[in-house]
């Protein structure tokens, strides 16, 4: 991984389809609105694209943390736009400020946090708990 500078941006970009509302990913007793995980999805993307040209080859990102408050409703077919800000690195360990907004009005902000993976030993542990659980 090289260097992230902090204030490093990235987004992320998803329009609302039907499958991303809360009545259809969650519960049908729900309102026909963007689901908060589907939110939160696109602020971990945004969080993703801000780091990735200063991944190595064979390395990823994962999340680790989020913290965010979903305080407006976004109905289908509108576009939400997320933008993640790198406020803090430590190590491996990378920080954001994240937001989201649906081209109405602020729908989302928050943190987030991602660790920086190399694939192959993540990718070695993943396939030995998955022959276990097999098992």
């Amino acid at each position: 991984m090289r260097q992230i500078p902090l204030g490093t941006k990235g987004t992320f970009t998803l329009r609302v389809q039907p499958e991303h509302l809360a009545n259809r990913f969650k519960d049908a007793i729900l309102p026909r609105v963007l689901a908060t995980p589907v939110m939160i999805l696109i602020m971990e993307n945004a969080a993703l694209n801000a780091i990735r040209p200063f991944l190595d080859a064979g390395e990823s990102a994962v999340g680790t943390a989020v913290d965010v408050q979903h305080f407006a409703a976004t109905p289908v077919d509108l576009d939400v736009c997320a933008t993640a800000e790198v406020v803090n690195v430590e190590g491996k360990r990378v920080d954001f400020r994240v937001s989201a907004s649906d081209g109405m009005e602020e729908i989302g902000s928050g943190t987030h946090q991602r660790i920086v993976i190399d694939l192959g030993p993540f990718n070695e542990r993943l396939a030995r708990k998955a022959a276990v659980g097999a098992a």
